[in-house]
């Protein structure tokens, strides 16, 4: 599996974990060595969402206990989170390579290129057209409430010689 965040004006390097992320997994392996200390350093909140290692007892209370916030967010609204759309243009880069990856290492080595050659204004510009999409509460406008959110996710699978990465 591949895991990725961004917000306005930065992005995280792409995490490989082999398997599935349970909630144990995203709490060890993504939440707190990557995440929290991603949004400390730059006062940020988290949106992810709401899948069920994201909102399990153990990440939400892990959360709390590190003063994270946590952007509210609709169930099944993919379309609405920019992390998507990003993750949507690593997916058609990676797919327009010519030859394709041939193996695990290859496609990995591909992701983490390509995720590093998007522009971070492709990035920015997705966060900005969300607006449009959201309500925000009464002390942020919309743009700013995007903008102050760090959104993380992970790309559809790509099979690579049988084996999902």
């Amino acid at each position: 599996m591949v895991w990725a965040g961004v917000c306005y004006g930065q992005r995280t390097q792409v995490h490989f974990t082999d398997g599935i992320l349970n909630a144990q997994r995203y709490h060890v392996e993504i939440l707190w060595p990557i995440v929290v200390p991603f949004i400390q350093d730059h006062h940020l909140m988290l949106q992810h969402d709401n899948a069920r290692p994201h909102v399990a007892r153990i990440c939400t209370q892990f959360l709390e206990a590190e003063n994270i916030p946590v952007l509210a967010w609709p169930a099944y609204s993919p379309d609405m989170s920019p992390i998507e759309h990003v993750l949507d243009a690593l997916d058609r880069r990676i797919q327009q390579r010519v030859p394709v990856p041939a193996n695990i290492q290859q496609l990995r080595t591909t992701i983490e290129k390509d995720w590093t050659n998007i522009p971070q204004d492709t990035i920015s510009n997705l966060i900005n057209s969300m607006e449009r999409l959201c309500v925000s509460p009464p002390q942020y406008s919309k743009t700013e409430h995007f903008r102050v959110a760090f959104h993380c996710g992970q790309p559809k699978a790509h099979l690579c010689n049988n084996h999902v990465v």
